[in-house]
C-alpha cells in the first residue's frame, strides 16, 4: 500500500575513502502522482523525471514511521463517544459557564454602579448618561444568554 520512500545520507569524504563509491549518481525521480524517490538504478528511472541530485550520496530505505494513535478530540465526524467521557464534558462545560456568569453578574453590578454615580453628580444630561445605560444592556443581555445556555444543558 504505501512504498517506501528512499532517503538520502550524505556521506562525509574522508581522507582514504574508497573512490568507487564517490563515483556512483544518485537521482531524485518524481512520478505522476508527485512522489519524490531516489535511487541509482536506471530501471527504476523509466517514466519518471529524474535529475541528478548528487554523485556523493548513498541511498538506504527510510524508517517507516508508526502512525500515532488518535486521541479523543481527534474522532471522526459522526462516531461516538462514550457515556463517562461525554459527562465529564458536559460537568466542565457547565462549570465554565457558571463561572462566565458569576463575572458577567458583577460586570452588570458595576455598571449599574457607575451610572448611579453619574446620575448622582453634577447633573449630567442624558446624552452623557448614555455609554453607561448601553454598558448595563449589554451586560444584561450577556447575562440573560449565560442563563439560556445553562437551562439549555440540563
Amino acid at each position: 500500500m504505501f512504498r517506501v520512500v528512499r532517503m538520502m545520507v550524505v556521506l562525509l569524504a574522508l581522507a582514504g575513502a574508497d573512490g568507487a563509491l564517490a563515483q556512483s549518481v544518485t537521482y531524485r525521480c518524481v512520478d505522476n502522482g508527485g512522489r519524490s524517490t531516489y535511487t541509482n538504478i536506471k530501471a527504476e528511472m523509466a517514466g519518471k523525471k529524474c535529475t541528478v541530485v548528487s554523485r556523493e550520496v548513498s541511498v538506504v530505505p527510510a524508517q517507516q514511521v508508526a502512525k500515532p494513535a488518535r486521541s479523543e478530540s481527534a474522532r471522526a465526524p459522526g462516531e461516538r463517544v462514550d457515556a463517562g467521557t461525554q459527562r465529564g464534558r458536559d460537568e466542565t462545560r457547565q462549570k465554565i459557564l457558571q463561572e462566565e456568569l458569576g463575572i458577567a453578574e458583577k460586570r452588570l453590578s458595576e455598571a449599574r454602579q457607575k451610572l448611579a454615580e453619574q446620575r448622582g453628580g453634577d447633573g449630567k444630561g442624558p446624552d452623557q448618561l448614555k455609554p453607561y445605560q448601553e454598558e448595563i444592556e449589554r451586560q444584561e443581555q450577556n447575562v440573560a444568554s449565560l442563563k439560556r445556555e445553562l437551562a439549555n444543558q440540563r
